[in-house]
């Protein structure tokens, strides 16, 4: 039977483009939705452009047909505007009508009660319970159906026979024929039946076969590797072949301290980028402070603090290069630059090595925005926590961190670890699996 989808608000704020994302079913919007979108139409942040973008796309919509009787799509579906709609019984239900939510609930109600297969899909937990309550379909937009801990981690035991780890150990370079194994994916190459006995490497693509990690014996800018998931991070960050990084796992895996310093090592020792540019959502946590007073790097301090506790860190412990006395000297002469993500949208980024922390705070929009301006000789690296979001409209599998993961990880160019190990100290370790 032919599906009614009644789209929430909260949804098109999410991703404009989802009326298009329901196959050949059809698609209802309630007026009130689009008054709710309006009152976003001023907004400079996301909510506010994906708001404008799809009055944009609605409007282009109106060409084809009457938008109250319904549109088709090229999918086969089609869009309608619905008239605030009432149930039969609207005097019995124990809601307030005056209530946005509560209007677009009645309006799915309606709509089933004409027969139709409705479905109300929201991001809006309570909406959702609601809808349940009264007997309305209801679901989350984007929700796949898998768990973050099946999620692809960048890394697998790989058992071979003992001549075959002996050939790799000795000639470091093994040829495999294995579709199952994707580019740059890291293997713990044991022999069959002993894990023991093993050495760690990755999938070349291109040559078709497992390669050894990059030595690290002097380590990277004064740190070292604590575990085997930190060698595989730090191999992709250090490799220029892999031009996007990404960096999953819980608080003290040491996903930023190992971006920055891998940045640091490239950028001013090794000078194969021009420069470093590191960068974070503004997204408070818990309830925001409001403005705050002082010049643009008055302002970012508290946001980016994060990153400037991990630079004093590297700098404290760096093993006697003789580069720069501080941080503050590598951002006067050009060669470091910290900037919120606000004003990305435009810009092209060349030769640079890109770090984008707390990627899982964007949703997949914003992350694309991000990756698109990535230009010739640029190399990213999103790290985040999945498991610690900060916005309203995201989840730990539906992220902009997430969905790049996910996405990408059948790409040559690149390159994903999830740590679990957490390194930070024992306490935060503690807090971390019982808290």
């Amino acid at each position: 039977m032919k599906k009614t989808f009644v789209l929430d608000t909260n949804v098109l704020l999410y991703d404009p483009m989802a009326p298009f994302k329901f196959d050949d079913n059809d698609v209802l919007i309630p007026l009130i939705v689009l008054e709710e979108l309006d009152r976003f139409k001023k907004d400079q942040h996301e909510n506010g452009r994906n708001a404008r973008y799809f009055s944009r796309v609605v409007d282009d919509l109106r060409k084809k047909g009457s938008l109250a009787k319904g549109v088709r799509l090229e999918n086969g579906g089609s869009l309608t505007i619905s008239i605030d709609k009432m149930p039969k019984d609207k005097d019995r239900l124990a809601i307030d009508l005056t209530v946005n939510d509560n209007l677009i609930l009645a309006n799915a109600m309606f709509h089933k009660e004409e027969g139709k297969n409705v479905i109300l899909v929201s991001k809006d937990i309570n909406l959702r319970v609601k809808a349940d309550a009264v007997g309305v379909a209801a679901e989350d937009y984007d929700t796949k159906e898998i768990k973050f801990d099946e999620m692809y981690t960048g890394y697998r035991l790989y058992e071979v026979p003992l001549l075959k780890l002996q050939e790799f150990e000795r000639e470091r370079f093994l040829s495999i024929d294995d579709r199952s194994v994707r580019p740059n994916e890291y293997l713990i190459v044991c022999e069959e039946g002993n894990e023991s006995h093993r050495s760690l490497g990755r999938y070349s693509f291109e040559k078709k076969g497992i390669v050894p990690l990059i030595r690290i014996r002097e380590g990277v800018w004064g740190i070292h590797p604590k575990n085997v998931e930190q060698q595989f991070a730090l191999d992709a960050l250090l490799n220029e072949d892999i031009k996007l990084v990404t960096l999953v796992g819980k608080a003290g895996t040491g996903k930023t301290l190992m971006a920055i310093a891998a940045g640091l090592e490239l950028t001013i020792a090794k000078d194969k980028y021009a420069r470093m540019l590191v960068s974070r959502p503004i997204q408070p946590m818990g309830r925001d402070l409001g403005y705050l007073p002082g010049d643009i790097a008055d302002k970012l301090g508290p946001w980016m603090q994060p990153i400037f506790d991990n630079m004093d860190f590297l700098f404290t412990h760096q093993r006697g290069q003789d580069l720069s006395s501080s941080w503050e000297d590598l951002i006067n002469q050009g060669l470091l630059h910290v900037e919120p993500l606000t004003y990305i949208r435009g810009r092209s980024i060349p030769s640079q090595y890109m770090i984008i922390d707390e990627a899982q705070n964007l949703s997949p929009h914003e992350v694309k925005t991000i990756i698109t301006r990535a230009g010739e000789g640029t190399k990213i690296v999103l790290t985040g926590d999945c498991q610690q979001i900060d916005s309203p409209y995201l989840d730990s599998i539906n992220n902009g961190l997430t969905y790049c993961v996910e996405k990408l990880k059948g790409e040559p160019i690149v390159g994903h670890t999830t740590l679990r190990v957490g390194e930070r100290s024992l306490l935060s370790e503690v807090a971390t699996k019982l808290l």
